[in-house]
């Protein structure tokens, strides 16, 4: 798994877990819906810290709490 697929994961199994849609999550973190579904949908070839904090703050966790789930483990080698 590569990072940017991790972190598509990881924002959709933290929808589930709060019982929200992409939708609702774009509202409460202040990013605009077509910027959600860009990650989410593999569109945006790199997400920036700015905007995983900004997912992070508008579900009331850290950014390590975000990035401390196994899908962050053994990642592929992004360099070749």
């Amino acid at each position: 798994m590569t990072l940017k697929e991790a972190i598509i994961q990881r924002i959709l199994n933290l929808c589930d877990e709060h019982g929200l849609t992409i939708n609702k999550l774009s509202t409460i973190c202040g990013i605009t819906q077509s910027t959600i579904n860009n990650i989410v949908n593999g569109r945006n070839k790199s997400t920036t810290t700015s905007t995983v904090k900004k997912i992070c703050d508008g579900l009331g966790i850290t950014i390590t709490e975000f990035f401390d789930d196994p899908l962050f483990q053994g990642l592929e080698q992004e360099i070749k």
